[in-house]
This record gives C-alpha cells, sequence and structure tokens, in this order.
C-alpha cells in the first residue's frame, strides 16, 4: 500500500504545484494602462456648452443631428464657409464654450467614430496658439488618424467607436493623445493665449466630396 499511497500523494503535490503556478502567472501580467482622466475632474456641461458651427446658409438639421446620445456631424465639400465673411473651408463642428482657458491642464474626452469614406478632414481641435490658429489638429486620411498631416496617430480608425483622450498641459506647452486609454502621440503645444476645444468635421487638403464624424459621452476635464 505504500508505494500507491506516496504516488497519490505525488499527484496531487503536482496539481497544487500546477494551480499555484497558473496564480502568479495570471498576477505577473502587465497591469492595464493607467486612465488618463485619473486625477481629474469633469467639469458640468449643459447643452449650451455645445456651439454648433455650420454653413452659414444651412439650416442646422441640414448637417447636424443629436438623438440624445450621439452627435452626428457632416459637411459636403462644395458647402460655404461657417460665416459669411469667412474665407476657411466648409465645416460643421461644436465648439466648446464656457470652458476657455488660458492655464492649467484641461483635457477633453470624447467617444468618435469615423465611417469609411471620410477623409482630408480634422475631427477634433485644440483651438488657440501663437503663430497658427490651433495647438492640435487630428486629422483623417484614408482610415488613420494623425497629428495635423504628419505623424500617425492610430491607424484603422474607420467604422469604429474609439474612446478620444486629448489632455493640454498649458504651462509646461504639451500635448498627449489617449486612443482607447493607450498614449499615442505627445507633442509641444504651440503657444498662445486662450484655448477651447472642437469637434466634428473640418475640410482638410484632398477631402472627399462628403465628410462625416459622429460623437458621443464628450466630456471635459481639469486637473486641480
Amino acid at each position: 500500500m505504500a508505494p500507491r499511497s506516496l504516488s497519490w500523494i505525488s499527484v496531487s503535490l503536482l496539481v497544487l504545484l500546477a494551480s499555484w503556478s497558473c496564480v502568479a502567472a495570471r498576477g505577473a501580467r502587465a497591469p492595464r494602462a493607467a486612465d488618463p482622466t485619473y486625477g481629474f475632474t469633469s467639469v458640468r456641461l449643459e447643452e449650451s456648452n455645445f456651439v454648433l458651427q455650420r454653413p452659414y446658409d444651412e439650416a442646422s438639421g441640414a448637417r447636424y443631428s443629436f438623438d440624445g446620445t450621439v452627435r452626428k456631424l457632416w459637411v459636403l465639400a462644395s458647402d460655404k464657409p461657417h460665416a459669411r465673411q469667412s474665407h476657411t473651408s466648409p465645416r460643421t463642428e461644436i465648439r466648446m464654450a464656457g470652458y476657455d482657458y488660458s492655464s492649467g491642464v484641461w483635457q477633453f474626452e470624447g467617444y468618435g467614430y469615423v465611417p469609411s469614406g471620410t477623409t482630408g478632414v480634422s475631427i477634433m481641435q485644440v483651438f488657440g496658439a501663437g503663430e497658427t490658429a490651433t495647438t492640435l489638429m487630428l486629422h483623417v486620411y484614408n482610415g488613420a488618424l494623425r497629428y495635423y498631416d504628419r505623424q500617425l496617430v492610430e491607424d484603422a480608425i474607420y467604422d469604429r467607436w474609439f474612446r478620444l483622450n486629448v489632455v493640454h498641459d498649458v504651462e509646461a506647452s504639451t500635448l498627449t493623445v489617449y486612443i482607447d486609454g493607450q498614449q499615442k502621440l505627445h507633442v509641444q503645444g504651440r503657444g498662445g493665449d486662450s484655448h477651447y476645444f472642437k469637434f466634428g468635421v473640418y475640410a482638410q487638403n484632398h477631402d472627399s466630396s462628403c465628410m462625416e464624424s459622429r460623437w458621443k459621452d464628450v466630456r471635459i476635464f481639469k486637473k486641480h
């Protein structure tokens, strides 16, 4: 009986050791990235904070819809500017009003969606800079999200919801972009005395005939 008992004990020990190994392996996995909103406080937003800019000769419903959850914004390459006296490209954008800032650390968060076919367009801006109009723009070109028309931020952006977080540290003059909680870009700012956030569609170079983006759960945060 002794050999059989020893065999049973050996098997039990092996099972126990294997179980401990699995627990240790799970515990050794890399921790998830910290939420980019950690340490920030969300500000109160009302519908009046979402100010629509659209072609000046179009009714708001012709280029924008909001069902209480999703904001859908689109514009045609042939559209007029947002103001009669403006010489800028066509746009349908939301200008976040009431929270312009000139100091501190601020953050934009929103869930965005860009349908395939939309290209040559800015979908998000940090407005205000020293020698240029913006300190950051995120463009879409052929399914890739880019910093202006330069380095890649995120590939394969079409036809899916993605979480976008943009952190602007005014004193440090830095901007950090996160996609789905992962840091994708860290760049220097461009100066300026006052800033605010915008999102939607604003035609750029090589724009498609129709440009569209959709947004939900847009929030603004401030670091205290």
